[in-house]
This record gives C-alpha cells, sequence and structure tokens, in this order.
C-alpha cells in the first residue's frame, strides 16, 4: 500500500522559540519513504537529532518570526495483516533491551495502579489475546470525544471519565498492556481514515519478538499505518515541543490511499 501525506503548519511566534519539530514520516523496515520534500521558510531546516529508539528524526530549530511549514510524502507500506490473538507473550528476562523501558510506568500511563484491574478482568488471557481484549474493551467503553481530553490528561484520568481521543486511547491500552508485564510504546502516525483528518496515536506492543501496531480507536489497521515516531508516551513524541510562546493560526493534515 502507498500512501500521500501532506501537512501544512502556520503558527504565531510572539519571541524567539526554540521548537522540537517531529512529522516526517520514518524510514523503516516495513514503511520505505518514495519521495519526500520539507519546507519551512525562513526557518531554514533546522539540525537533526535521534528520536526516541531511533525510530525516525527530530529536528530542531530556532524561530524568531512566525513558523509556516509544509510537508510531502509518499510511502510505501509493506505489512502484513496478523491475527493479535495468535501471538505469545514474552517473558520478562528474554526481552531485548531496548523494550525493557517499555513496561515501566511513565508520565501519562500510571500503570502500576492498573494491575489488579488488568487481573480481573483479563487475566484468563495472556500474550495476543489479552492485547486484542483490551483494545476491544476499550472500543466497547470508551466515546471518542474530540475536546474531552487536555494535553495533561492521563490513562486513569481517561479511564474514570471513559471518554477521549486517540492519545488518550493509546495512552489506556499502554498502560494496561504494562500492567500485564507486556511491552507497550506510543506511536504517533499516519493513517487514511483517522476521522477528523490529523495526526493520530496509536499503540505498539511487544509480542512474538517484535513490536506490532494496534489502535484502540478502530480507525486504522496496522497496514494502513506509517509510523512518525515513538516512545513511553505523548510526551516523548510530540509532533511539535515549543520552548517558547506560540499560536496556533491553521493546521491541515491530510492522508489518502494511492
Amino acid at each position: 500500500m502507498e500512501l500521500d501525506i501532506s501537512v501544512r503548519l502556520d503558527y504565531g511566534v510572539s519571541g524567539p522559540v526554540d521548537l522540537l519539530l517531529q512529522i516526517e514520516a520514518a524510514e523503516l523496515d516495513d514503511q520505505r519513504i518514495l519521495s519526500s520534500s520539507m519546507n519551512t521558510g525562513w526557518a531554514d531546516d533546522g539540525w537533526p537529532i535521534a528520536a526516541e529508539s531511533n525510530v525516525g528524526r527530530r529536528m530542531w530549530m530556532r524561530l524568531q518570526n512566525d513558523f509556516e511549514c509544509s510537508y510531502e510524502a509518499r510511502v510505501s507500506i509493506d505489512r502484513k495483516t496478523s491475527d493479535l490473538a495468535s501471538f505469545a507473550q514474552v517473558t520478562p528476562h528474554n526481552l531485548p533491551g531496548d523494550a525493557v523501558r517499555y513496561l515501566m510506568p511513565s508520565r501519562y500511563c500510571p500503570s502500576d495502579t492498573f494491575q489488579t484491574f488488568v487481573n480481573a478482568e483479563f487475566g484468563t488471557l495472556s500474550g495476543g489475546a489479552r492485547i486484542a481484549a483490551m483494545r476491544d474493551w476499550i472500543q466497547d467503553h470508551f466515546a471518542y470525544v474530540p475536546g474531552a481530553s487536555g494535553p495533561g490528561t492521563t490513562a486513569l484520568e481517561t479511564f474514570v471519565q471513559r471518554q477521549g481521543v486517540c492519545r488518550d486511547f493509546a495512552h489506556v491500552l499502554i498502560t494496561l498492556a504494562r500492567a500485564s508485564t507486556i511491552p507497550a510504546r506510543f506511536a504517533s502516525v499516519y493513517a487514511p481514515d483517522v476521522d477528523p483528518p490529523d495526526f493520530h496515536a496509536v499503540a505498539e506492543v511487544y509480542l512474538d519478538d517484535a513490536w506490532r501496531l494496534v489502535d484502540p480507536t478502530g480507525m486504522a489497521s496496522p497496514e494502513t499505518i506509517a509510523r512518525i515516531g515513538v516512545g513511553s508516551d505523548a510526551a516523548d513524541v510530540a509532533f511539535m515541543t515549543t520552548f517558547g510562546s506560540m499560536m496556533l493560526r491553521q493546521q491541515t493534515v491530510s492522508v489518502t490511499r494511492v
């Protein structure tokens, strides 16, 4: 499958701002960048730094004036859809070193507070079957409500409120997975069926010695997803992190099948 991605960002800047930008689709074994272009206007190209777990790249920029950015890419996805329930759980002592950190609680994913719940609700299941049941449980019990949460909302708050957006759904699934001793991380992605169109968030879980994409909103299947970056939670992989004052004027994201 091939995707065409188009992003437009327009932000007002009232003073000097350091901006960390991560909007480029990552070059990975299961997704190839066929073409891409980035135009950041007067801000020039910035300078790249490594992204979390070496998935994708981030760009530092020093802004003095208003920021306008456009990004275009065509991405080829080569990822088969598999039965999530068929994947086995990896015992903790057999995990690769870079997966171990994703067993731990993080800022938005307080997994240590959910162990009693996951054992009571999903205790008869393990591995991919447990993750599939958690995904389905979230879809059945949570409402997708834009504006229902904010940048500081944690998985615990979403669990209580039973509503949120893709970011919140991903945080809940990640939290439940880690409480089940299954490594899980947050993935910022592009996908063609997201409504309303925007940057999207899903979970990745480590099963059968590989990372598996899971979308608890049900809007995107793994073979349609292009990863941007990954991290412990949304704080690690925001598409823009600003150190200074910026004001949104316009932002559009378009992802279409070729």
